[in-house]
C-alpha cells in the first residue's frame, strides 16, 4: 500500500500571484479515511490533484512511499493514484457505461480477465451492473456520479481520491458511497475525499483536515474537528460542524453522536426516568 507525503506543497495561479496551495506538510498513511474540507477555493482540489500528477508543485514536494512524484510520470502515478473529479462531464466520454469503467484498467494493462472483473467488481459496488450497454449521457447526474466512482474503483489503485462522491445522491446512493468507502478502508487502500457534506465527513471519516486560503487551520479526528473547542476555527472557513455535532455538544454527548443516542437523551429529558428511545 501507499503513503502519501506532502512537505511544504506550494502551488501558484496566475504567474504567482495566487497561492492556491500554501506551504502544506502532511502524512497520509496506508489505509485511512482522510476527507478534506474547507469552502470553494481555499485549496483542497488543488492539492489532490498533485497526488496523481496533473499539477505539479510550485515549490516543495509530493512523495509516495518516498518516492518524489515528479520523478514520475501522470501515467505511472495513475498505478498508484485515482481520483474522481468533482465534475462528472468532464470526466466521462465513452459510448458506454462497461467502456467507461474498462478504460482505466485498460490503460493499466491489466490482463483480460483482470480487467473484466475489475470492472464487473466496480459497477457492482455502485449499482450499475445492469447498465453496461447503457450510453452514460442516458444515466441521471446522479448515476453518472457513481459510474465516474465506478471507473476508479476499477483501476484498483492503493489511494482513491473522491472529490465530492455524494454530490446529487439521495439516501439510497448516499449508503452505497459509504458502504465504498468503508470496503476500501477494509481492503487496506487510503480513501481521500473531498466533501461540503459535513455529517457524511463525521460519520465515515476517521480523520479530518480542514483548509482555508491554501493552509490547513485544522487536522483530526472528526470528535475533535467538530467538537466546540473548533466551532470558531470552521466558522473562519464558513463551514460548521453537522448538526448531530452541535446538538451533542450542548447536550453533553460528544461532538460525534449517534441518532440513538440523541434520541434517547433529548427522551430523558422530556420524560426523566425513562432510559431507553423505546421505552
Amino acid at each position: 500500500m501507499t503513503t502519501v507525503v506532502l512537505e511544504d506543497l506550494v502551488h501558484t495561479y496566475a504567474e504567482g500571484s495566487v497561492r492556491a496551495v500554501d506551504g502544506v506538510d502532511l502524512r497520509i498513511g496506508s489505509g485511512e479515511r482522510v476527507a478534506l474540507v474547507g469552502q470553494n477555493g481555499s485549496g483542497k482540489s488543488t492539492l489532490a490533484r498533485h497526488l496523481n500528477g496533473l499539477l505539479r508543485p510550485t515549490d516543495g514536494r509530493v512523495l509516495l512511499d518516498g518516492v518524489d512524484a515528479r520523478t514520475r510520470t501522470v501515467a505511472q502515478l495513475a498505478r498508484a493514484v485515482a481520483v474522481c473529479f468533482q465534475d462528472t462531464d468532464r470526466q466521462i466520454f465513452a459510448g458506454s457505461v462497461g467502456k467507461e469503467v474498462a478504460f482505466g484498467p485498460r490503460n493499466l494493462g491489466m490482463p483480460a480477465d483482470v480487467q473484466r472483473a475489475a470492472v464487473t467488481e466496480a459497477l457492482d459496488a455502485v449499482g450499475l451492473a445492469a447498465e453496461t450497454s447503457t450510453n452514460p449521457y442516458d444515466l441521471g447526474y446522479s448515476r453518472r456520479k457513481l459510474l465516474t466512482i465506478a471507473s476508479v474503483l476499477a483501476m484498483r489503485t492503493p489511494v482513491v481520491v473522491l472529490d465530492e462522491p455524494t454530490t446529487g445522491q439521495d439516501a439510497r446512493g448516499m449508503d452505497r458511497v459509504a458502504t465504498i468507502v468503508a470496503r476500501l478502508a477494509a481492503d487496506g487502500r487510503t480513501v481521500i475525499a473531498i466533501s461540503h457534506d459535513m455529517r457524511f465527513v463525521a460519520e465515515h471519516f476517521e480523520r479530518v483536515i480542514v483548509m482555508r486560503a491554501g493552509k490547513v487551520v485544522l487536522d483530526g479526528p472528526p470528535v475533535a474537528v467538530f467538537g466546540s473547542a473548533a466551532w470558531d476555527t470552521l466558522a473562519s472557513t464558513y463551514l460548521e460542524a453537522p448538526y448531530p455535532a452541535r446538538v451533542g455538544q450542548r447536550m453533553s454527548l460528544g461532538s460525534t453522536p449517534t441518532d440513538v443516542a440523541v434520541v434517547a437523551a433529548l427522551g430523558a429529558r422530556v420524560h426523566p426516568g425513562r432510559s431507553r428511545p423505546d421505552a
